[in-house]
């Protein structure tokens, strides 16, 4: 009779840490490290301390819930505010339906989404100062609570589309290509929207505030992206035409600052225009920040295109792709990959640079800011207000930054 051999499972080791072992073994594991770290400690105490006490108890913070309307839509006139909420609710039919046919990182993002939006809901109403008076009549509070409870009855109508979207759009993968359809429709949507025709129409002079600073951005985002993969492709062409004008297109825009081409965009450039045609101030805003972000963006990628070994092009070639099918199927999903955190580094400088068009005259949020501080109401509360609009720029960025870490996790970049 044979032997059986008898093995046992054996579960590789936990190298997980606890917290004490985690401060054990790197704040207290010397009895050097443990004086720098109480000295750290002490340190911190003085600083954050004087920090709580100036926000708690110094800082003027009314400047912000009453020019909060203005710091939002800038000069967007308030009987047309109704528009803004229609593009608001477009944009929540949307998530719901992506977050249901996508699930994962998407479902992630429109959560938190609307867990922001039930946060907002559940704010005090209570929350204006008079900063001449003291807190404000009654009257004056019965009128502002009713302004919050109207918005929020706005808000509330939006985080009910979005569920239902998500219930409406739950199995079914049908919905996938109508769903991209309306992202890609949803840009000159939300431009014909706000801007209006006819008697109602709302010249874009009067947008502002962070509602002009996202539509710059996104704008900015979506357009450079392709723009530069084909600058990318063209400065890698073996055709000496495409190649030489992809090259110094490239290397003359990041040669020069995005000031100057803000200035050329709003200045310069109508000159040429033929007749008593001329292009909106915003929309060649718009035009010059996607033209200098290309540039570098078709260096991020490039970098990518690099990184494909030219052995897997041949393999392609050699089974019969053609090189359009060549470059979309096989090189630029793996050279995309291996530079995502370019793409969004990128797309987060991208997303600070719109506080330059301020030079140009319009009102983004740090210029509706720089108005407001020539209030003499609001005058010498610099901290507080541009302390609110780092604020508002840190938890965009960061958003865009956590993105980018999930879908690396997601595609496995990084691990062997």
């Amino acid at each position: 009779m044979e032997n059986l051999a008898i093995t046992q499972e054996v579960k590789p080791p936990n190298t997980s840490k606890g917290p004490v072992k985690w401060l054990q073994d790197n704040l207290f594991n010397t009895w050097y490290n443990t004086i720098l770290t109480f000295l750290a400690l002490v340190f911190l105490f003085f600083v954050f301390r004087g920090i709580f006490i100036w926000v708690f108890t110094q800082a003027e913070w009314q400047v912000i819930p009453a020019n909060l309307q203005i710091l939002m839509i800038g000069a967007y006139p308030i009987e047309q505010v109704w528009r803004i909420w229609i593009v608001l609710y477009t944009l929540f039919v949307l998530l719901g339906l992506s977050a249901a046919v996508w699930k994962g990182l998407v479902l992630r993002i429109s959560t938190a989404i609307a867990i922001f939006g039930l946060i907002l809901l559940l704010i005090p109403l209570d929350i204006v100062k008079n900063s001449e008076i003291g807190y404000a009549t009654l009257e004056y509070n019965f009128n502002i609570a009713y302004l919050i409870f109207f918005k929020r009855k706005w808000l509330l109508g939006g985080l009910v589309l979005f569920v239902v979207s998500f219930f409406l759009g739950r199995d079914k993968n049908k919905l996938k290509r109508w769903v991209i359809g309306g992202w890609v429709l949803s840009f000159p949507w939300t431009m014909i929207t706000l801007h209006g025709f006819g008697e109602n129409t709302v010249s874009t002079t009067n947008w502002g505030g962070l509602l002009l600073t996202l539509i710059l951005a996104a704008v900015g985002i979506v357009v450079c992206f392709p723009l530069g993969v084909l600058l990318a492709l063209g400065r890698r062409s073996q055709l000496p035409a495409i190649k030489w004008v992809s090259t110094i297109y490239i290397e003359t825009t990041r040669g020069v600052p995005l000031i100057t081409i803000l200035f050329m965009g709003s200045i310069i450039f109508p000159i040429f225009m033929p007749g008593d045609f001329q292009l909106d101030k915003v929309i060649r805003a718009m035009i010059a920040l996607t033209l200098f972000s290309a540039a570098y963006m078709a260096e991020n990628v490039r970098g990518g295109l690099q990184a494909i070994p030219q052995g897997q092009v041949e393999a392609a070639q050699a089974v019969g792709l053609t090189y359009p099918k060549t470059m979309l199927f096989i090189v630029l999903p793996q050279a995309l990959r291996s530079v995502i955190p370019a793409i969004v580094g990128q797309c987060i400088s991208l997303f600070k640079d719109t506080s330059l068009v301020t030079i140009v005259g319009l009102q983004d949020l740090l210029g509706i800011a720089r108005s407001i501080l020539g209030n003499p109401t609001w005058q010498g509360l610099y901290v507080e207000l541009y302390l609110f609009i780092a604020a508002i720029y840190f938890i965009f960025c960061y958003a865009m930054s956590y993105v980018s870490q999930k879908i690396e996790a997601d595609l496995g970049i990084g691990k062997h």
